[in-house]
């Protein structure tokens, strides 16, 4: 395993210095779930949530929260994202909601922060909209992917069982 990249010798955090790395195409791909009562999924299906379209505010939340994460996390540098989309797709075998989130970047350093905090807030978003009516929720999973670009290479995530 390399060594951690936030750390001084003396073990200080430090925010990385990419000033003299390649500005790449970086992507990176996180997922996560939110598992739910089956007539909770029936709500925000059918639209009928309390608080109004949970799928398309969370989708917008998770977009927003992506654009921030250098505000959310305190050694992420600050990115001009050219892209970020967030999926949320009902799944009944959850039962459930399953958020994907992709974030692309051309610059020196990576954008799996900010795919992760995508999903992350998205799948918060969802809990929040519907807690009223189910206040046990889970949210789970929530991991890397895939990452291209950089000088770490790419990465995929095993399938998970």
């Amino acid at each position: 395993m390399s060594e951690l990249t936030h750390l001084s010798a003396s073990g200080e955090a430090n925010m990385v210095d990419v000033g003299d790395k390649p500005a790449t195409t970086r992507e990176a791909t996180a997922e996560g779930r939110v598992v739910m009562a089956p007539e909770t999924l029936a709500l925000v299906v059918a639209g009928d949530a309390k608080k109004g379209d949970v799928l398309g505010v969370a989708r917008i939340a998770g977009i927003m929260a992506a654009k921030k994460t250098h505000e959310l996390i305190p050694l992420c540098h600050p990115l001009a994202l050219s892209k970020v989309s967030v999926e949320l797709t009902p799944d009944e075998s959850l039962p459930g909601v399953r958020v994907t989130a992709t974030a692309r970047v051309t610059g020196p350093t990576g954008v799996e922060m900010e795919a992760l905090t995508a999903v992350s807030v998205a799948c918060l978003t969802v809990y929040d909209m519907t807690k009223a009516v189910d206040r046990g929720m889970r949210i789970e999973g929530v991991r890397l992917l895939a990452k291209s670009g950089g000088r770490s290479g790419d990465f995929r995530a095993d399938a998970e069982a």
